[in-house]
Order: C-alpha cells, then sequence, then structure tokens
C-alpha cells in the first residue's frame, strides 16, 4: 500500500523543489522508499537523509504501557539481527548509485542495538558505501552539537513569529514544524459536509471528533486577530495567511542566524501519506496550501528579508557566488494601495552570507501609523530586475487586521495562453489606482465542476500585486492532466472571483 506511483513520486519530489528546500529526510520506520523516489530527487536535486529502520517508538526509548514487551526487550529489536544486516546490505546496493543520497541514519531519536551499530559502522557501510556520512541516530550531539540540553527536536506547533527570530533553538535540528491546513477546497475532498458548516473549535476540549481524527493542530488566537470567522470556507482562507506567515517566519527566522546560531533544520512534516490536516505543504491528493509559497519566498537563492522584532532588514545569500551592485528597496503601501519608498540602499554580498542592513522602525511607525498596512521589500540588481521580493502586512496598534476587512476591491486583469504541452502561463495585472491586490490563489480547474485539477506545480501563488504593476505565473502539470475543458480560476483577499479561459498557443511562425 506504501508503492507510491512514478507520477506522485514526481509531483511530491517537485513540490519539495519549488519550496527551496534542499534536503528530504526518509524517517526509518521500517521504510525504504522506492527507486522511483530517488530518481525524482537526482531529477530535482533533493538530497536524501535516509534512516535505517530504527525509531524510539518501537525500539523502547520511552515507556509504553500498551506495548505488550517492555522497554529492555524493544530495545533488542529486531528479533532477527542477522536478517536485519542483510537488508541493510540491500538497501545500501539499491541505493548507494543515486547522487542525491547524502547520509544515512541509524534509526530515528534512537541507534540500532549495540551489535548492529558496531557492524553497520565499522564492516558493512565500509565495504559497501564509504562515500556517506553515518549519523548514528537522528538527532545525536555530532549532528546537532546541541549544548542546549534536551532533543534537538520540535516544537510542532502555531508559534509567534517574533519567538522563531530571538529564540534561539538546536543548531542543527531534524525536526520541527507547525502547522498546515488546507484551504476549504481541499477540506472538502475528505471532511463530511455536516462538518464543514462550523469552524472548528479553539477549545481543544470541544474539538468535534472528526478534526480531532484527521489531526487538526489549532491555530489559536493568530487567527482570530484577522476577524470572526462565520464559515469553514472564511476560517480556511485566514489559516492560508497564516500558514505562509509561519513558515516565512520559521525559515527567516534561521536564516537571520545562520553560521552564528545554526546549521540547517529539517521540517517536521512538509506533507502527509493521508488525510491529515496538520503540518503539510500540500494535501493528500497533491493540492497544494500557501505554507508552500512561504517557504518558496523565503528560501530563495538571494533573500531580502524583515526582522518582526527590530524591524532590521536583512539580505541572504545562499549561493557560492558573490553579488555586487544589489539594491534593497523598501516601499509601504497602506490598505488604499498609497504607496511611499522609504528606504534604498546598496548592497555587497559575499558567497553564503547572511547581512544586515539598517532597521526601518521608525519609518515604518511614521509613514503607516496606528492602522497598519504593507511593506514591500525588493532586490535589485544592475539591470534593475527584481531578485527577491518580499510582501509583509501589519495589524493595527491592537493586534488586529481591521485594515485588511476593510480593503476595497482591486479589479485585475488577467490572460492566460498555453504555451506548450504541460504548460500554461498567466499574466495577472492590478492596474493604477487600485488598492494592492491582496493574497491571490491561482488554480487550474474543470470549467463545469469548478474542482481543482491536480497535480499542478505554480512558479508562484498566494500573489499580492502593487497598483500598476503586473506578474507571469506559469503553470507546469503531467501530460495525464487533462486541460481539454478547463480554465483558470483566481480568488484573492480583496479581488472578485473570476474564471478565465485558455487561449491556444500561438502557431509558429514559418516565413
Amino acid at each position: 500500500m506504501l508503492r507510491l506511483s512514478p507520477q506522485r513520486y514526481d509531483a511530491e519530489v517537485r513540490f519539495h523543489r519549488d519550496m527551496n528546500l534542499n534536503l528530504i529526510r526518509i524517517w526509518g520506520g521500517g521504510i525504504t522508499e522506492r527507486p522511483e523516489f530517488y530518481d525524482a530527487c537526482d531529477r530535482y536535486g533533493l538530497l536524501v537523509f535516509q534512516d535505517l529502520w530504527m525509531s524510539g517508538d518501537c525500539n523502547g526509548k520511552w515507556l509504553d504501557p500498551m506495548k505488550k514487551d517492555d522497554q529492555w526487550t524493544r530495545r533488542k529489536y529486531p528479533d532477527d539481527h542477522a536478517l536485519f544486516l542483510r537488508s541493510v546490505a540491500d538497501q545500501v546496493k539499491m541505493l548507494r548509485h543515486h547522487p542525491s543520497l547524502a547520509f544515512y541514519c541509524g534509526g530515528n531519536e534512537i541507534p540500532p542495538p549495540r551489535d548492529l551499530l558496531v557492524t553497520i559502522q565499522d564492516s558493512l557501510l565500509p565495504a559497501l558505501d564509504s562515500s556517506r556520512f553515518f549519523f548514528t541516530y537522528s538527532n545525536v550531539d555530532s549532528m546537532s552539537y546541541n549544548f542546549l540540553g534536551g532533543n534537538g527536536d520540535g516544537p510542532y506547533y502555531i508559534q509567534d513569529p517574533k519567538s522563531l527570530w530571538e529564540k534561539r533553538l538546536f543548531p542543527f535540528n531534524s525536526e520541527i514544524g507547525s502547522v498546515g491546513m488546507g484551504d476549504y477546497e481541499s477540506l472538502e475532498r475528505f471532511l463530511p459536509a455536516e462538518k464543514l458548516v462550523t469552524p472548528p473549535s479553539s477549545d481543544w476540549r470541544n474539538l468535534d471528533s472528526v478534526w480531532r481524527y484527521h489531526k487538526y493542530s489549532g491555530y489559536g488566537k493568530y487567527i482570530e486577530a484577522y476577524g470572526r470567522s462565520t464559515s469553514v470556507r472564511q476560517f480556511a482562507d485566514k489559516a492560508q495567511l497564516i500558514n505562509y506567515d509561519q513558515y516565512r517566519a520559521l525559515m527567516e527566522g534561521h536564516l537571520a542566524h545562520m553560521w552564528d546560531w545554526y546549521t540547517g533544520l529539517i521540517i517536521w512534516k512538509t506533507q502527509n501519506p493521508w488525510t491529515a490536516i496538520r503540518g503539510q505543504m500540500y494535501d493528500y491528493y497533491l493540492d497544494p496550501n500557501a505554507s508552500l509559497y512561504g517557504l518558496h519566498h523565503a528560501n530563495e537563492p538571494i533573500h531580502v528579508m524583515l526582522s518582526p522584532i527590530d524591524s532590521m532588514i536583512y539580505v541572504v545569500n545562499n549561493t557560492f557566488e558573490p553579488c555586487h551592485d544589489l539594491m534593497v528597496q523598501g516601499r509601504t503601501v497602506d490598505f488604499t494601495g498609497r504607496d511611499s519608498l522609504i528606504f534604498q540602499w546598496f548592497v555587497e554580498l559575499s558567497p553564503t552570507c547572511v547581512q544586515k542592513i539598517q532597521t526601518i522602525r521608525r519609518q515604518l511607525a511614521t509613514v503607516l501609523g496606528p492602522a497598519g498596512g504593507f511593506l514591500d521589500l525588493r532586490l535589485l540588481n544592475t539591470s534593475r530586475e527584481v531578485i527577491s521580493e518580499n510582501l509583509y502586512w501589519f495589524s493595527d496598534t491592537t493586534g488586529q487586521y481591521t485594515g485588511l476587512e476593510s480593503m476595497s476591491e482591486a479589479k485585475i486583469t488577467a490572460v492566460t495562453k498555453k504555451v506548450q504541452d504541460g504548460r500554461i502561463e498567466v499574466q495577472i495585472s492590478n492596474p493604477a489606482g487600485n488598492p494592492l491586490a491582496f493574497f491571490q490563489r491561482l488554480s487550474l480547474v474543470d470549467r463545469t465542476s469548478k474542482k481543482r485539477l491536480l497535480p499542478v506545480s505554480y512558479s508562484d501563488n498566494y500573489i499580492s500585486l502593487l497598483p500598476g504593476e503586473s506578474t507571469l505565473v506559469t503553470l507546469d502539470f503531467p501530460p495525464d492532466v487533462d486541460i481539454s475543458n478547463a480554465a483558470v480560476s483566481i480568488k484573492g483577499w480583496n479581488v472578485a472571483d473570476r474564471l478565465l479561459g485558455i487561449q491556444a498557443s500561438s502557431p509558429p511562425n514559418t516565413k
């Protein structure tokens, strides 16, 4: 039941590439992924952190009165150590030719029993594959250099974005995560209609059993700041704002201290193998939510960002090349669309560096005032091309996003065109004089049923456009996605729902 199709493996790994992540950890628990998974990682440039089949859950690390065997007995699992070693040898022989394979790991939060560990470490791996590093278990100190005490993992719940910048965690965190509920179109695929009427309770004790079964993780006070939700659709739409902001802050907070506090992190988890609604960037049906695009922007090769602590502007260079004569621009936008350039600065970046530029706290307070608004940060090259853009939205002085609720409609224009088999382009424009067109969700849908066609990889999504600006979004999809009756749907925070027909590509010029 765990043998996924090559097409699904391709889509899932491509989504990780779209998030600008560079490593996928395969949690052990008896799993070796199929060769098609590693083929996809080779193709898209994702490294693989491969656990062996040990886990603290099974191998006795924790007291569990529900288990038949005690901890001492479970610590010696599996029963047949010789069979286990033959299986590891087979696994290594199957995987070692994949360039994506980066590490072997003895187990999840616990190493194999001592006799197995010594054999794997001292003889099996040196004989079969000495080119990869071996970690004895997933949060061992040799990986985390964990001077903080405790396990090098967690937390796994909604967090204040400020804490992700100022609270120092583990140097290398092998598991850290948060929320990740899909939007209404995702939820209605598997939740009964009667459970899609009332938003889930913020009190876990009163949470509906169906939502609890699907592992709903609460959004707490963070979603209430966007106003009271009267329907699950409203609630799920607001959850996307938090998804985007939460995972962007998770990465940006680590990037701000990279090579000082941190060397890296692994998100637990980026996907669910079933219809759970906790900790995911796309759902079981391969439909992405806003978490994916928060990560997409935060993990750009070259990235400009703002600290929520002191409004310091940072520029990050995740590449191995220096960058010269880049210009950082900061522009505030109020809820009517009026903008003001408040900051402009040239910057030089060394390879793999994080550079503080300047705090703009005073300018933000002066220009935006008590109502809040938007900050658009951009990084331009010498050709004045935008190589990084990052939009933040701010609450009023009471912590509520009342300004978002009062925004007038942005009357956008959009044109879609099929440019080749498996690819559609959408040009979206927000005419001058409009307010900012905020948080627009593009979907490829069946024109008749309005249901989304899946899977689709979007070059960007949950898009915001300043007045007088436009953007081009590319939609890529596999050949088995039938677009004969397809259209492109656009829905946004202050944008009327649109359903756009797809123009055929222009015939080639034979003259």
